[in-house]
């Protein structure tokens, strides 16, 4: 059977349209079909993102609309997209400043977007920029507008710190006083310990519970070894900085900041250690046992991405080549005590059943690297038939991606995890990794707090 038919999205014609046609045993059906859940399809046309850096680094002099407002131009420049062109844009942001709460808007105003272009913000933990794209995805698809711009941005070198509660309704309340004997009043109820700074939460609110420590109990749970957990961030690492090296990162879009001579041109997070050196670091979050460290988890990043999506028919009217169809996705939600961070492995079942696709038709992987034994447990989990009876209501496993055709050009682990921000560069790096590879069809997987995750087919544009 024909992958094209078995995705249920041949391409008939020039004037675009779709269908489904399914084969059963020795019988031949025809039926319609709306291509990701609606009318037209959407390509993506280019996906730029700014340089990745750890957090507390470079980009110390700016915020977080900054960035974000260098993505916008750098894909308009990249593009040659007027403006005016862009219908709507929407962006993905986790800790949000809370004086560009609606960054997507601020950005875009920063940027000399008109007026009267809509803009909205999306929040969706670590797959906020998923949420961002297919959220384009559904006024594309539907007819709505023709031209979106989606992206993300995360801004970790300075978020926002406030007073703690009892100091908060203390000064609310000290604003509604009237006489001085109230404000007296007020004032003898104040305590030092009100002074205390509140961070925003590193914690599971639903479970207390931080990422990490999420991370070292599911990677015990399927037993993955520290040594296993090494090697595969080595891996990321390495196959990042081959990528650099090769010119292969095309997405990234050097970026000039007050107070540098010369303009950030590249991921600073990249490190390509040893095994021995990565050996002797101390267990990050359960001590002494744990096996997550900094060497095999991603970092606090800096950064934001840009996508520029369209109808396939608005794209070829104005001369442009879409790199990728985005097709069918999916959201799915499980247990943030146990399976946090098993979203891969609940949304690639379930976009695989969706499309009837298999493992084995898919020709780039890129999923979201939060840690190395976050990736090795979904593995094993996708691996595993028990898992897919109990736990995925399914006879038969998913299967396990060849690493061969897995985040080849690095992953989250070395290039950087901008929370918002990471979605377009899933996406977009798919794309570019089908062109690249001479490949058809993508998997895109990702997790996220709350025990949520997403899964995306990208289907190469025809060349």
């Amino acid at each position: 059977m024909l992958l094209s038919t078995k995705l249920g999205l041949n391409l008939l014609n020039n004037s675009s349209k779709t269908c489904i046609r399914s084969l059963c045993s020795s019988n031949v059906s025809h039926r319609e079909a709306k291509p990701a859940g609606g009318i037209k399809n959407v390509v993506l046309v280019e996906g730029v993102r700014t340089p990745f850096l750890v957090s507390g680094t470079d980009y110390n002099s700016i915020m977080a609309h900054d960035l974000q407002r260098h993505a916008y131009l750098a894909l308009l420049r990249r593009t040659g997209i007027p403006k005016e062109y862009i219908e709507y844009i929407v962006v993905g942001t986790v800790i949000q400043e809370v004086k560009t709460s609606n960054i997507a808007r601020e950005a875009s105003l920063g940027a000399g977007f008109s007026l009267k272009t809509p803009a909205h913000t999306v929040t969706q933990a670590c797959i906020s920029a998923n949420q961002a794209i297919t959220t384009a995805i559904g006024q594309l698809s539907s007819g709505q507008i023709d031209v979106a711009l989606a992206g993300g941005v995360e801004f970790l070198s300075d978020v926002p710190i406030r007073f703690n509660r009892s100091m908060r309704k203390l000064m609310l309340s000290a604003n509604k006083a009237k006489t001085a004997m109230q404000k007296l009043n007020l004032l003898l109820k104040f305590r030092p310990g009100f002074l205390a700074p509140e961070l925003p939460g590193v914690a599971e609110f639903s479970t207390g519970e931080t990422m990490g420590h999420s991370g070292d109990r599911l990677a015990a749970s399927f037993n993955v070894s520290r040594r296993e957990q090494d090697e595969y961030a080595l891996r990321s690492h390495t196959l990042a900085d081959k990528a650099a090296r090769d010119g292969l990162l095309v997405d990234l879009e050097p970026i000039t900041v007050p107070g540098k001579d010369k303009p950030i041109d590249r991921d600073n997070g990249v490190r390509v250690s040893s095994l021995d050196q990565m050996a002797k670091l101390k267990p990050a979050f359960i001590r002494p046992h744990g096996t997550v460290t900094a060497a095999n988890a991603s970092f606090l990043t800096d950064g934001a991405t840009a996508c520029l999506l369209m109808t396939e028919e608005k794209a070829l009217s104005l001369g442009l080549k879409p790199k990728a169809y985005l097709r069918q996705y999916v959201y799915t939600a499980q247990d943030p005590k146990d399976q946090l961070l098993l979203g891969p492995t609940y949304s690639t079942s379930k976009i695989l059943d969706k499309t009837g696709l298999t493992i084995k038709d898919i020709d780039v992987f890129e999923f979201h690297e939060a840690f190395a034994g976050q990736i090795l447990a979904n593995f094993k989990a996708m691996d595993s038939e028990w898992f897919a009876q109990n736990y995925i209501n399914r006879q038969k496993k998913v299967g396990v991606p060849p690493l061969e055709k897995f985040n080849n050009w690095g992953g989250s682990l070395s290039l950087g995890h901008p929370f918002g921000a990471t979605g377009v560069r899933l996406v977009t790096t798919a794309a570019n990794r089908l062109i690249k590879e001479d490949g058809k069809y993508a998997l895109v997987a990702a997790c996220a707090a709350g025990g949520l995750g997403h899964g995306m087919i990208v289907e190469r544009y025809p060349q």
